[in-house]
């Protein structure tokens, strides 16, 4: 069960690089200069997510989540700053 939640969290997380990407295709800002850096960024996510599944098909389940960690760790520490910003509302000047 925790191995399916932190996975379905690091799928959502995976959703913004893939919509920033999308958007930049779109908008023309991901191009020839910086698509090699946009691809090393997909298939790092594709990496995590990817063997993660492959760890827990071998058995190895506390290495997928250690895994799903690497990934889920800096975007839980990113949404609690956020929520921490929203609610004590500071002065920046």
């Amino acid at each position: 069960m925790k191995f399916w939640i932190l996975w379905g969290f690091d799928a959502l997380v995976a959703l913004v690089p893939i919509y920033f990407f999308f958007i930049g295709l779109a908008d023309g800002s991901v191009s020839s200069f910086n698509i090699v850096l946009w691809l090393g960024i997909m298939g790092g996510l594709g990496a995590v997510l990817g063997c993660s599944l492959l760890l827990r098909r071998l058995g190895h389940l506390a290495l997928a989540v250690g895994v799903l960690l690497v990934l889920a760790t800096p975007a839980v520490l990113s949404l609690l700053f956020f929520l921490v910003v929203l609610i004590s509302n500071p002065r920046w000047n």
